[in-house]
């Protein structure tokens, strides 16, 4: 979709982080944008910060675990702009920093819900409109845990393995039937997000309570994590690279570098039949 100008674009998650980068490149790139996001004031104060800045936005809180509040979006995008061209299934929560057997099962219910069934929401109301007018393109946010994974992290790396399947077979699906329509994946590293702290965002109904052992293992989790994200990547950037992946209809994007390494490694091994090892931090 090599032109942007006058395009509608949905991003979810777009109250903050990789969203809101997005959105905000979309915007200035000439796009109409729709921001979606469970987080209502973080989600308000974004869409007037665009609008002052003179794009055309529209607000619609959406708690994208939830098929009828994605049908909803399709609906307040489809009466506010008419049309919907680019739709990004970006909203996602991390990990809680324990080993899968000490996680309560609604932890997994939480992030699954997000990162995997919000993609699966946003596919399936979105893509027949853009099939239908044979236009449009769709990013789905899965990250380099889709593509390699790390102790600690068994929701959120079975969610984004899953993201990346689901993507790869929707490209193959409509490049079968000769669809204009894009796919793009993202895969990211180490980005300057909120996401260590999505537990704020943790629906009443998935709510529970943890030990204070495991508090201890969360909180030494989380410290560690937060410092390597001292260095790492601006949203802005990611945002940057998925305009480009757009207009070049570019599948995957690897925003990293330094996650080539990784992936390289653990490909090596399943080819040589060798067990796995935990990827470089």
């Amino acid at each position: 979709m090599e032109r942007l100008e006058g395009k509608v674009a949905v991003v979810t998650g777009a109250a903050s982080g990789i969203g809101l980068a997005l959105a905000t490149r979309f915007a200035a790139e000439g796009m109409r944008v729709v921001l979606a996001d469970i987080e209502r004031y973080a989600l308000r104060d974004a869409g007037e910060r665009l609008k002052a800045s003179g794009a055309e936005v529209l607000i619609v809180p959406t708690d994208t675990s939830l098929l009828a509040e994605v049908e909803a979006l399709a609906s307040a995008t489809l009466e506010h702009f008419g049309a919907v061209h680019l739709v990004c299934n970006n909203a996602g929560v991390g990990s809680r920093g324990l080993p899968i057997y000490d996680l309560p099962l609604r932890d997994f219910e939480w992030v699954l819900g997000v990162n995997l069934w919000g993609v699966i929401h946003g596919l399936h109301v979105f893509a027949p409109y853009l099939r239908l007018q044979d236009e449009g393109h769709i990013v789905n946010t899965a990250s380099v845990s889709g593509l390699f994974f790390r102790p600690r992290m068994g929701p959120y790396n079975a969610s984004k393995a899953a993201v990346v399947a689901l993507s790869e077979t929707l490209k193959f699906e409509l490049d079968e039937e000769g669809s204009r329509v894009g796919v793009s994946v993202l895969c990211p590293s180490w980005v300057r997000t909120q996401i260590s702290s999505a537990v704020r965002n943790l629906p009443e109904r998935l709510a529970y309570e943890l030990n204070t052992e495991q508090m201890a293992q969360i909180t030494d989790y989380k410290s560690h994590r937060a410092a390597q994200l001292v260095d790492a990547m601006a949203p802005d950037e990611v945002a940057a690279q998925v305009c480009d992946a757009v207009r070049a209809n570019r599948f995957y994007v690897l925003t990293h570098e330094d996650s080539r390494g990784n992936i390289e490694a653990r490909m090596q091994r399943l080819l040589d039949g060798e067990n796995p090892v935990a990827p470089d931090p």
